[in-house]
Order: structure tokens, then C-alpha cells, then sequence
């Protein structure tokens, strides 16, 4: 395995490696929802928090433990996704710690950046792509089984999220031997937005 970050693009989303150039770009699209953020998830991006989330994605980018993504859409940032728990000995990886704003919701965005981001990481020789979702958020687990992802098991009592609440974690994964058919599905469900 070797992933490397990189730009990664089609019709509908360009994801660029992080940098400082997108950083109010991304604050406006984390502001953008703060019901998502008080609600879903483990950590928040509103206010003076998204500063601090901004240094420690930045911090792991430097260290290559993650590979975090702005999601641009018509030249403007819109969200972000991430490559973590990036283990190079097991070929594995997560994707994850993925928001977008309202208005790119549910249309071609996340979709195409799925492939992207899949595609690139089969590429660089992985093995396995994990996803792990909150149980409560329904949005996100249907979306993860549209791609064609396995639904794996329920870690309960997972994670503590920022507000305090207690949450379980969803575990999905994609195999290399499974990429073939997922691909075709994705590519089906993007030239339909043609």
C-alpha cells in the first residue's frame, strides 16, 4: 500500500488535500448546520471549536495518520472528508470524519467523492476500506449501504461524543475484492446525474 495524498476530481467534486487556502471556505460550510454538528457528531467544527479542529486535522495531516479532504463543489469548499486510521502494515483505512453542507446534500456530491476517494485508495494497493457511523444517524448508514458497503456489527457504548451523549458505532467496510462491483454501482449512480 501506498497512499499518497493527492487531488482527486470528476464531474461534480474536486478533493483537495488540506490547505490554509480553504480553511474560511470550510468554516462557512461547518457553520452552515449546527444542528448536524450538536447532534451527530464526536467532535465539533462550530465556532472557536472549528480552530482547534482545524490544527488537529492539520497536525495529523503533517504526520500522515490522516489525509483530510476540502470537498469543492463549483470552486468553492462545501465540506470535508477524511482518510483515517490509515495502517500501512494491514492495508486498511477509514473513511471518515465526512460532513457537507446543507445544499450539496443528497445530490451528486457525496456519491462522486466516494468514488474518488475509493478508487484512489484501491489504486494505492488497500485492502480494505472501513466506514464507522454513529448508530442514531440514519442519513449516513443508509448512504454507506447504497455504496454497497458491508454492515459488519454495532460497537455499543462506543465513543463520548462533545455534547456528552454516549454513542454506538456502526461498522461497515468495502473489501478490494468487492471494489469491482461497488464501482460499477457508483459509476451508475453518478452518470444518472449526468
Amino acid at each position: 500500500m501506498k497512499l499518497e495524498p493527492a487531488v482527486l476530481e470528476n464531474a461534480f467534486v474536486r478533493l483537495e488535500p488540506f490547505a490554509e487556502a480553504r480553511k474560511e471556505e470550510l468554516r462557512a460550510a461547518c457553520a452552515a448546520d449546527p444542528h448536524t454538528w450538536n447532534a451527530l457528531y464526536p467532535y465539533s467544527m462550530l465556532g472557536d471549536q472549528f480552530d482547534i479542529q482545524w490544527a488537529r486535522l492539520t497536525r495529523e495531516f503533517e504526520r500522515r495518520r490522516t489525509i483530510p479532504f476540502a470537498v469543492v463543489v463549483d470552486g468553492v469548499c462545501r465540506g470535508v472528508t477524511t482518510y483515517i486510521a490509515i495502517d500501512q502494515a494491514n492495508r486498511s483505512l477509514e473513511i471518515g470524519a465526512t460532513y457537507y453542507e446543507p445544499a450539496v446534500r443528497g445530490g451528486p456530491v457525496n456519491p462522486s467523492a466516494k468514488r474518488l476517494l475509493l478508487g484512489h485508495a484501491f489504486d494505492c494497493g488497500v485492502n480494505r476500506v472501513q466506514f464507522r457511523v454513529d448508530a442514531i444517524n440514519a442519513r449516513s448508514r443508509a448512504a454507506v449501504l447504497k455504496l454497497g458497503a458491508v454492515q459488519e456489527g454495532v460497537l455499543r457504548q462506543d465513543r463520548i461524543c462533545w455534547t456528552g451523549r454516549v454513542r454506538d458505532t456502526v461498522h461497515f467496510s468495502i473489501l478490494a475484492a468487492e471494489w469491482p462491483a461497488v464501482r460499477e454501482r457508483l459509476e451508475a449512480r453518478i452518470t444518472a446525474f449526468g
